[in-house]
């Protein structure tokens, strides 16, 4: 029962109330974590930038500090004028290593690695690669008797109508673009160096395959001239495999999908025997390299995460006596896990009413201190809504998943009788996963009385092989059906108005809109963001890691023309009868800006009422300041525009072409 303190809320119709969070709030405080590790009892992690350009920057912590935010022991290392991206597979991930008192890096407007004397704060990080070359994914390698104590993965783009990718070793001498041990594959990742340094592991996998379809696990003795005894111990067929890991008896841990979910494994001798059989996810796809799901310990002990129906459950193996021990924590979703010493886990994690951060657990305990959570919430309780788990029919009777959230603002409800309006969230990949974690960029949404519902439509991850594999030569089918009975599903509960539904989602999820909007009237609004148009010019036109990525979504092209034709929403444009805004990068390379105009040219000739923002400087996402502020406050703008309601945001114009003003 409310307090007699509470003040009465303001009745005020949906989509119109007043805020606290606002754009700019919103993209100043987008400050994430990523990319966790740990070295000789220091904590290191990255933090994006918003208001530098969206630059990455190395931070360090005492794992022993709780800094609430912004004090305490956490400080940046990467000096300004650098950027900590690789651009490996366009989406990077894994872009620094630590080894003693050098921090290694790649920067990302040149892609060289750098490296960086830890010990003296004024010196300049170094480059050690010549241009043409990225890198990523490194370990050290010290017993290497031609190396400099580095192997990564590297990909050659000295041509770029043959990009190349390899295991490499790295001299650390200035112009050395390192020198290759595998490079007989099409990927590679998860380069792993025994605890004796006598054995290197690693992940590949060829075209037309993603690491979630079709990937190898592969061992070789490691000696002074490279590679020596090269054998494939798992994969190979319908599996997919990755992060391996060395025991320190010599064992081969790894994760695969055999048995229909990426459960662990333990490779002794010749026989890989499961640790932890469960229908869960022990992984998620490998879009960024050097996922981190499990650490294996030093007594045999086993520390991972899995999802579980409350949410990532961290837990301990103990294979020697038959236990497993769940660990509670206040954390929902759990990203990258990394040991700190013996007893100690370091982790990034976020739960539906907190931002992420980074985190330390007590094994034994399972005491959990928070060290660094650069972005709070900062939002009141009684303003945030809950993202509420649903499963409802989808065609066929197949079942479908998706995050609700309610509109939730404490000062405000809306008249008697009003059903709010819906976003209809649609996530990329395609095979990414709505996230519970609290986000205040949906609760920028709810807090103003919108509806929104992020949708795992089939081929999305986390629910096994099988639904992830359920959009395989169907996509622009499968995932427009779910998004459709996710409105069906709310509008007949009441929990949405089904007059003013908007779409929004980027890249595979900006796809999903407009197919979306060219088969279905069910939408009123629609906002893509660097979507696809027409994916004929997709398959001629994108990066080497997604060139063949449409084999199995759509087909083989040319063979599968036809298809590629005729799920290309600009092959409907009779379809389209709703507003549309679209959003783009001016130097995406994964879906180029041709995209965008080629969609936006044809509805103008139509006469249907579209809106466009183009960001220089911006690639696939917008890191920005400026340019996260003016998106989200345009489309606001738009919905109130379309839905005819006046937003309680003083907003600058937008120009909607074909719409007439009120």
């Amino acid at each position: 029962m409310a307090s007699t303190s509470d003040p009465t809320p303001t009745v005020s119709p949906y989509g119109a109330w007043a805020s606290p969070i606002s754009a700019e709030s919103l993209a100043k405080s987008a400050i994430g974590v990523s990319d966790l590790r740990a070295a000789d009892g220091r904590l290191y992690w990255l933090e994006n930038r918003p208001d530098e350009g969206g630059r990455l920057v190395v931070m360090t912590g005492d794992a022993g500090s709780d800094t609430g935010g912004d004090a305490g022991d956490a400080r940046a290392l990467t000096p300004e004028g650098f950027n900590v991206r690789t651009r490996v597979h366009e989406y990077g991930g894994a872009s620094y290593l630590v080894v003693g008192d050098t921090l290694y890096f790649s920067n990302f407007a040149d892609q060289r690695l750098h490296a960086q004397a830890l010990s003296d704060r004024d010196a300049a990080p170094v480059p050690l690669t010549p241009a043409g070359y990225r890198y990523a994914d490194y370990v050290a390698a010290p017993t290497l008797a031609f190396g400099g104590g580095l192997i990564g993965v590297r990909e050659d783009h000295t041509d770029p109508a043959d990009v190349r990718n390899a295991i490499v070793a790295l001299s650390g001498a200035a112009g050395d673009a390192g020198r290759v041990l595998f490079g007989d594959s099409d990927f590679v990742a998860y380069p792993r160096v025994s605890r004796d340094g006598a054995r290197l592991a690693w992940m590949a996998w060829d075209h037309p395959n993603m690491p979630w379809d079709d990937t190898r696990l592969y061992v070789a003795d490691l000696g002074a001239d490279g590679l020596a005894n090269v054998r494939l111990v798992a994969g190979g067929g319908a599996e997919a495999v990755m992060e391996p890991q060395w025991g320190l008896d010599g064992a081969l841990y790894f994760i695969s999908d055999r048995t229909g979910f990426w459960n662990l494994y333990v490779l002794r001798s010749e026989t890989a025997e499961p640790v932890l059989p469960m229908d869960a996810e022990f992984a998620r796809p490998l879009w960024g390299l050097g996922q981190s799901n499990y650490v294996v310990l030093d007594d045999g002990r086993i520390a991972c995460v899995y999802g579980a129906a409350h949410g990532d459950q961290l837990a301990v193996i103990d294979p020697a006596a038959g236990s497993v021990r769940e660990i509670a924590l206040p954390f929902t979703v759990i990203g990258a896990i990394h040991l700190l010493d013996a007893q100690t886990l370091a982790l990034t994690g976020a739960s539906g009413v907190e931002t992420s951060a980074v985190a330390t657990v007590e094994l034994e305990t399972g005491q959990a201190t928070v060290v660094r959570r650069p972005s709070p919430a900062q939002l009141a309780p009684r303003h945030v809504s809950v993202a509420q788990a649903i499963t409802f029919p989808g065609p066929d009777g197949r079942e479908v998943h998706a995050l609700y959230y309610p509109p939730a603002n404490a000062d405000f409800t809306a008249p008697e009788g009003e059903a709010p309006p819906l976003i209809v969230q649609v996530h990329g990949g395609p095979t990414g996963k709505a996230s519970a974690a609290f986000s205040l960029a949906n609760q920028y949404w709810t807090n103003r009385g919108f509806a929104v519902v992020d949708v795992d439509y089939g081929g999305s991850s986390g629910y096994g092989r099988a639904y992830r594999q359920r959009l395989n030569g169907q996509w622009g089918v499968v995932d427009v059906e779910d998004v459709i009975a996710a409105v069906r599903h709310l509008t007949a509960q009441g929990l949405a108005d089904p007059d003013r539904v908007a779409i929004h989602g980027g890249s595979a999820g900006g796809f999903t809109v407009l197919a979306a909007l060219s088969q279905s009237d069910v939408f009123s609004a629609g906002a893509s963001f660097y979507g696809i148009a027409d994916l004929e010019a997709l398959a001629h036109d994108t990066h080497k890691f997604e060139s063949r990525y449409l084999d199995n979504l759509i087909g083989p092209y040319p063979a599968a023309q036809a298809v590629y034709k005729a799920r290309s929403p600009l092959n409907h444009l009779e379809g389209f009868r709703t507003p549309l805004i679209v959003f783009q990068g001016a130097d995406d390379p994964i879906v180029p800006p041709n995209q965008a105009h080629m969609i936006l040219g044809a509805l103008r000739e139509r006469q249907q009422p579209i809106a466009y923002m183009e960001f220089a400087g911006e690639s696939h996402g917008f890191r920005r300041a400026e340019n996260i502020i003016a998106a989200k406050e345009a489309e606001l703008y738009f919905y109130g525009r379309v839905f005819k309601f006046t937003p309680a945001d003083d907003l600058p114009e937008v120009r909607i072409e074909n719409l007439p003003k009120p």
